[in-house]
């Protein structure tokens, strides 16, 4: 089988593609780290269970996966394409590159137990 093409968009794309709602951006970490800290408009789909072919219908979007720092993310291309999907993008460095560049977050307030926008 040949190597997974995986193509690196940094957090500035990811975040103008968000924006002009011209992608699905999968989160593929676990349900714990999703809830306290994640990007507005990730959906969740965890590496631990996932499955290609459970993924949301992009229609004319692309499909992107984000993680922690990039690695579980490009695990998940391998993964779709393996069982055959055209899915090639992922955002580089994770959440950890999208807040390095202090981009927007959703945060879980521990004290009240409420989702709060962070920088």
């Amino acid at each position: 089988m040949p190597a997974a093409r995986i193509r690196d968009l940094p957090p500035s794309a990811v975040k103008a593609a968000l924006d002009a709602h011209e992608i699905i951006l999968v989160d593929v970490r676990e349900p714990a780290e999703f809830a306290a800290e994640r990007i507005h408009g990730a959906v969740n789909f965890p590496l631990s269970t996932f499955d290609p072919a459970a993924l949301p219908k992009a229609g004319d979007r692309l499909i992107v996966f984000q993680c922690g720092s990039g690695k579980r993310s490009g695990m998940a291309v391998e993964r779709c394409q393996a069982a055959g999907h055209d899915i090639d993008a992922h955002l580089a460095g994770g959440i950890m590159a999208w807040k390095a560049q202090r981009l927007p977050t959703v945060t879980l307030d521990t004290a009240t137990g409420g989702v709060r926008d962070a920088r």
